[in-house]
């Protein structure tokens, strides 16, 4: 049973404003901080108030932490998350040549698009312009293909290799590239916004008009194998 209980604090202004307009209730009256239990499974909020005031403010107050905690749920699989077994199909290697076109912006597939230890190694046509959204790579090599133009959204490829691979004007949003070889990559016009390259080899990697958000900008610039021309073409401070 998932439950999630966290203080009010952030809203708790909002929630009092609500029930002085509706209710006539003082705002110095409701008590700070106000504790709420939400629970999945009974759908209700648990408090030692029952009054009316304080009915509604359960259901908001719910309502605002199931938004809240949808909002937050990590866009890519962690590192250390189970993975489902590895696919027992003959041809999963293969499928990667046609790829998977069901909710690629949000890695929505009807059945997991399975890469992991296979070899692609200077593919030069099969990839290019490919939908790999929330493909699992682990352990796949890529070293030298062409994947220009294609869309890897949510993909798992914790140490991969993409030495050489050529990403330019891919969409590369979200994508978990931990401990992943990509050297020498190229990364020209490439959307990396969201993802992630803790302890990846970025050695010689090009990163000509890349696009990219603030923030993961400054993280991806905390790794140190960048090389300072690569630096300069992000922007690194």
């Amino acid at each position: 049973m998932a439950t999630i209980s966290t203080p009010l604090s952030h809203n708790t202004l909002a929630l009092r404003q609500l029930l002085t307009k509706r209710h006539g209730c003082p705002l110095h009256q409701l008590p700070l901080p106000i504790r709420i239990s939400c629970s999945s499974a009974a759908s209700k909020c648990v408090s030692k108030e029952s009054s009316s005031p304080f009915k509604e403010l359960r259901t908001v107050a719910c309502g605002l932490l199931a938004v809240y905690a949808f909002a937050t749920a990590s866009p890519v699989i962690a590192a250390n998350q189970r993975l489902p077994p590895l696919s027992t199909e003959a041809n999963r290697c293969e499928r990667a040549f046609v790829g998977n076109t069901i909710g690629q912006a949000n890695g929505v597939y009807d059945k997991p698009l399975d890469l992991r230890f296979c070899d692609y190694t200077n593919d030069k046509s099969n990839l290019k312009g490919k939908s790999l959204a929330a493909a699992l790579m682990s352990g796949a090599k890529f070293d030298g293909a062409d994947m220009s133009e294609a869309v890897m959204s949510k993909a798992y490829a914790v140490g991969a290799s993409f030495k050489g691979t050529n990403f330019s004007n891919a969409v590369l949003d979200r994508v978990n590239f931990q401990k992943a070889n990509l050297q020498g990559a190229v990364f020209k016009n490439t959307v990396l916004s969201g993802s992630t390259f803790d302890n990846a080899q970025l050695e010689d990697a090009v990163f000509e008009d890349t696009i990219i958000g603030y923030i993961d900008l400054q993280k991806l610039c905390t790794n140190t194998t960048i090389s300072a021309e690569g630096r300069v073409d992000l922007g690194c401070r």
